[in-house]
């Protein structure tokens, strides 16, 4: 399947239907009097939030969505039929935006949550609505109401447990791979992953998903490489996993570069809790694991954990620093919520 996390659609809610001008014709009946129903209302547009998608892709090939029109009042005091409504599946963690692209409508963060994005037009009184002791035999009635017709942006971020930060070739893919039953893409140059992975990666009896994104070069904030577009889909993350190539060379000036751009796209990004990893020590020696670590934590003030996402060496220890993590942040969610009161 097609990974697509930013669509445009054009909505239009159902007008509702008009009313009947209509009198009671019957034999022997002198004075009927007037009986023209109403019209029924329009369809209206939701957007809801279901289970099993993760991706928008369904709205490449649909971009139009029109509710039902209600239908018109007829005589004998008959109503007209409401106009169906028409839902847009959404997965879940999607904004619906206005046409500003800026303009937040709605965010779904739950399954099941639904929001009304456009309203069906009432139906118009029919002439049995003006009857009156003064007026027995009204000859008007109301048209429908017009439906609500709206141009929006749909973005998709992906809600996840952790989420993957690094350079490309940093060995994310391979960590996403070896810890999941997940198959991304890999390979042995630069951007062999080009959209999100989602995996759910399994410790100790407990399970959490890892969100695996393009990788950032230094100026992706500034649009180089495949910028900062996928960086919005580890914004929901509890945790950043930070992987550092160990082989590249230059591992602090990796780890400047990638805080640097996660700190221009956002600083409540950069606050969040990570994780840092020097990656692919099965290529480096006892020596060498000792004096990168030094020389990072010296750096940053952060002594990286070793890992070998190839081989596995140390990825357990990994996943439980994730799941710790995780744990430590939901318990305080918990206790910040406080006991239910009545």
């Amino acid at each position: 399947m097609k990974f697509l996390d930013l669509c445009k659609v054009y909505i239009r809610s159902g007008a509702g239907g008009g009313g009947s001008v209509s009198f009671r014709r019957e034999k022997f009946i002198e004075y009927g009097g007037p009986d023209g129903g109403d019209g029924g209302h329009g369809g209206s547009v939701w957007a809801e939030a279901v289970e099993g998608l993760n991706t928008l892709i369904d709205f490449r090939y649909q971009q139009h969505f029109f509710a039902d029109n209600g239908r018109p009042g007829m005589g004998q005091q008959r109503s007209g039929a409401r106009g169906e409504d028409i839902v847009l599946r959404v997965p879940v963690g999607t904004e619906i935006l206005d046409e500003d692209e800026e303009t937040l409508i709605a965010d779904m963060t739950e399954v099941g949550q639904r929001v009304l994005l456009a309203k069906g037009g009432n139906g118009g009184w029919g002439n049995l609505h003006f009857k009156s002791a003064t007026n027995q035999a009204p000859r008007r009635a109301n048209p429908g109401q017009p439906g609500v017709e709206r141009t929006l942006w749909l973005r998709l971020k992906l809600i996840a447990d952790v989420g993957l930060l690094g350079l490309p070739n940093a060995g994310k893919s391979t960590f996403l791979a070896a810890s999941s039953n997940a198959r991304p893409k890999i390979a042995d140059y630069p951007f062999t992953t080009l959209h999100p992975n989602l995996g759910v990666v399994g410790i100790d009896g407990a399970e959490f998903v890892v969100a695996d994104i393009p990788g950032l070069i230094e100026g992706a904030s500034e649009g180089r490489g495949l910028g900062d577009l996928f960086l919005g889909h580890v914004e929901r993350c509890a945790v950043l996993l930070h992987l550092i190539d160990g082989t590249s060379g230059d591992p602090m000036r990796d780890y400047a570069t990638i805080i640097h751009e996660i700190t221009a796209y956002d600083t409540i990004l950069a606050d969040k809790p990570r994780v840092t990893v020097l990656n692919k020590i099965d290529a480096l020696d006892a020596e060498e694991r000792v004096f990168l670590q030094d020389e990072l934590e010296a750096a940053t003030g952060v002594r990286p954990m070793l890992m070998s996402g190839a081989s596995g060496e140390g990825l357990p220890q990994v996943l439980r620093a994730l799941r710790s993590h995780i744990t430590s942040l939901s318990a305080n969610g918990a206790e910040e919520e406080g006991p239910w009161q009545p």
